[in-house]
């Protein structure tokens, strides 16, 4: 860092004893020395500093800003705490991990954390025996140093909005006494959404570089499970979609519908179909945006794509998982791959990107709302628009990105000695067809490139080095996204 420093005063020094002998240098050549000593300068700021200084830039309001947000349906108290320290304290040795589609005992908890804990991917999960859950549970809460905090995709959401003053939030959920207790003051639960219990997701968390056993973590992350049947069956939808009329909002967030994969076959399907009926009931000229989150039966995701949900909605957020699930689920591009190794390629994820909005968004002769993907994984992020229907995506993209880097060290401001550049500085925008090469721009940070009336905007993330939480970092970042867009009216 001091050689940093030095380097900058040395060049400072020579650009004013440069300007003292200006009047005896040809002008030519005095613009030539002063360029590049300028451009050493710059070059000499850490890359995390100029990306931070130019997305202050580009951050700015939209002219038609929100003023009521309605947001449901899934919300819970999240037990945030060490994932190895509580399977420590449950008496659990270290071994091989195993992905489970649903946990039913704590052999199965065991194999699926030490699974995605050595991917460092992050993972939701349902907990099926109730009695197992509860003294997990307790266990959870009362470990030292375990933390409560609001949980639940929708709830995080409205949290998180409603930390403008300018915005009205109502929120719809499962809202137990503790979490009314930790909700923001300018955040309005409806009386039909309070229940007497709360309900409690399990945040295990584990940090780059921690082992369990022979598992290490590549990078910070978390897995959740729970055993929560008030957010799986969805059952404040209805009572969201009918408190719409009075709240009268401009924008609607909803989330939540991967809880349902906890039921029943059947069970989800025909909840599934009731929430296409309730989403159908919402004035049109409201947009919603749809937050997806970890999901394990593709069968179901190929439900909600296919049987109206995706139609219905005007914006989608999701991450790498997400996407890949997705794509893996319909059979769309790249659904061969595996995994991703390493930071995901943009080429891959724009790919997949260019198809849900060509396949599912809207188009003249398709009858569908959708016209918004925001993509957010550890290294950049990526807000995908069909031309026409929404403005301020340079700020949104950056606005969210700048959020990851906020929250994830808890800072007020971006402090680039805490971060890192992860992303890549060239790649090409697609695996497909004949790709653009870019070329990042530190000073230039938001990317932006076109595919058959489809806007592309990316920009990197500045990684936290020593994280302080990541639970609920794609929450915050989608609506940190949501916050600077505008919707065009058509």
């Amino acid at each position: 860092m001091w050689q940093r420093s030095v380097c900058v005063g040395l060049l400072a020094l020579a650009l004013g004893y440069l300007c003292l002998l200006g009047p005896e240098l040809p002008h030519s050549a005095l613009r030539q020395l002063s360029a590049s000593l300028l451009g050493g300068l710059r070059r000499a700021r850490s890359l995390e500093g100029r990306v931070v200084t130019a997305w202050q830039a580009a951050i700015v309001r939209p002219a038609r800003g929100w003023a009521r947000v309605a947001v449901g349906v899934n919300a819970c108290v999240d037990v945030v705490l060490s994932g190895v320290k509580l399977l420590e304290a449950l008496g659990l040795e270290p071994g091989d991990g195993k992905n489970h589609v649903v946990l039913n005992s704590r052999q199965d908890l065991k194999e699926a954390f030490a699974h995605f804990m050595e991917k460092g991917a992050a993972a939701e999960r349902f907990f099926s025996d109730a009695e197992s859950f509860h003294h997990i549970a307790r266990t959870a809460s009362e470990y030292p140093g375990a933390q409560l905090y609001v949980g639940g995709n929708a709830a995080l959401i409205g949290q998180k909005l409603a930390t403008d003053p300018d915005l009205k939030i109502l929120l719809c959920g499962p809202v137990g006494p503790k979490l009314h207790e930790l909700l923001d003051d300018n955040v309005v639960v409806p009386p039909e959404s309070m229940q007497e219990r709360d309900e409690f997701h399990l945040i295990l968390e584990y940090q780059a570089g921690e082992e369990w056993g022979h598992v290490r973590a590549p990078n910070a992350n978390r897995f959740i499970f729970s055993h929560d049947l008030s957010n799986g069956a969805l059952n404040m939808l209805e009572v969201f979609v009918s408190s719409l009329d009075e709240f009268q909002p401009d924008l609607v967030v909803l989330s939540g519908l991967h809880m349902m994969e906890g039921q029943s076959k059947e069970m989800r399907q025909r909840r599934l179909m009731e929430a296409v009926a309730s989403i159908s009931d919402i004035p049109t000229d409201i947009p919603i945006h749809l937050e997806l989150a970890s999901m394990t039966d593709q069968d179901f995701m190929s439900n909600i794509m296919h049987q109206q949900v995706f139609p219905l909605v005007n914006s989608i957020g999701l991450n790498e998982q997400e996407l890949l699930f997705l794509t893996q689920s319909a059979s769309g591009p790249h659904a061969s791959l595996a995994s991703w190794s390493g930071v995901p390629d943009v080429g891959i994820v724009s790919d997949i990107l260019f198809w849900i909005l060509k396949e599912h968004g809207k188009t003249v002769d398709r009858a569908s709302d959708l016209t918004r993907v925001h993509f957010h994984t550890l290294a950049y992020h990526i807000l995908v628009t069909v031309d026409g229907y929404w403005g301020n995506q340079v700020a949104a993209v950056a606005a969210g990105a700048r959020a990851a880097g906020t929250q994830a060290c808890a800072t007020e401001t971006i402090d680039s000695s805490k971060v890192f550049l992860k992303a890549p500085l060239e790649f090409a925008t697609s695996q497909i067809e004949a790709p653009s090469k870019i070329i990042l721009n530190p000073d230039e940070p938001v990317v932006h490139w076109h595919r058959e009336g489809i806007s592309f905007h990316f920009t990197p993330v500045l990684v936290c080095k020593d994280p302080v939480r990541t639970v609920g970092l794609g929450d915050a970042i989608s609506a940190e996204g949501l916050l600077y867009s505008e919707v065009y009216p058509q």
